[in-house]
């Protein structure tokens, strides 16, 4: 099997590809701009030929958003649809990896069909890309599996992210210095993650379109995972909370996995065991 990669240096991806090389029967097709392949080039792209397409690349940080909107929209949107439609051309099967996009929870757990909300320019152009996936698999018959992953965290991930920035602040300042300590998320290790895509790249598909929540079905405070990082430090650390909140500020997320569950995946890796790995 020949499977494509986008964003295949990114933190995602870069775990995707160690697992997946050891796969013997796999040809991996690295695709990102590291190797000289901007995917909303569709003149660079559109000679691959692939069994399956992974579409990771595209721009994350939120308050980057609001700073470059032009940016997040041109490279999401577009590297989005070139993906679509080099998979249509190929009758690839294709897993979109899209985000958080239920805004303020109406109920939880939260399930696939929880309404959408969008609230930010990053979740517009997820939910904007999600349409897209709809409508290739609606009119082009294009198999789709979209990932919504809750609050990923692990080793390897950008600083400018909460957990591997804490971890970082007690190696490098033996404190912990934050705003808001009160958002409960739920946190899925980057392992468990990369199990998901792996899962799906080779299980039978039950329909040609379906949305998954990656998450664990618990959530934690801020507040609760600096304590679990001091403790697990093994040292005095002192913690700051400065009380600042955001604008809008979503208070609690919980994932209803049970539809990825009941497919035959299911989240391994403790909030526990991943805390203590980012600190290792």
């Amino acid at each position: 099997m020949k499977i494509a990669i986008t964003g295949s240096d990114g933190f995602v991806g870069s775990h995707l590809i160690s697992l997946l090389k050891h796969h013997t029967k796999v040809e991996i097709v690295c695709l990102d701009l590291s190797n000289g392949i901007d995917v909303c080039d569709w003149d660079q792209i559109k000679h691959i030929q692939v069994d399956l397409v992974i579409h990771l690349a595209n721009k994350s940080y939120v308050p980057d958003s609001y700073q470059d909107p032009t940016s997040f929209y041109k490279v999401n949107v577009m590297g989005t649809l070139n993906m679509l439609e080099l998979a249509r051309m190929n009758q690839a099967r294709f897993i979109y990896f899209s985000s958080y996009v239920y805004g303020h929870p109406q109920y939880l757990p939260i399930d696939e069909q929880h309404p959408i909300a969008a609230f930010n320019p990053y979740a517009t152009t997820k939910v904007m890309c999600e349409e897209m996936c709809r409508g290739y698999a609606r009119d082009f018959k294009v198999p789709v599996a979209i990932f919504r992953p809750f609050n990923i965290y692990g080793k390897g991930q950008n600083l400018l992210f909460l957990l591997p920035l804490m971890a970082n602040q007690i190696k490098e300042d033996a404190k912990i210095q934050i705003r808001d300590d009160r958002p409960k998320r739920d946190y899925i290790h980057i392992s468990d993650v990369v199990r998901a895509v792996e899962f799906m790249s080779f299980c039978e598909w039950p329909s040609l379109f379906e949305i998954y929540n990656l998450g664990t079905g618990i959530s934690y405070s801020v507040k609760e995972v600096a304590q679990m990082l001091i403790q697990y430090s093994g040292n005095s650390i002192e913690y700051l909370a400065s009380g600042e909140q955001r604008p809008n500020e979503v208070l609690d997320t919980i994932a209803n996995i049970n539809k990825l569950e009941n497919l035959g995946w299911k989240p391994e890796v403790s909030i526990e065991e991943g805390l203590k790995d980012l600190l290792r």
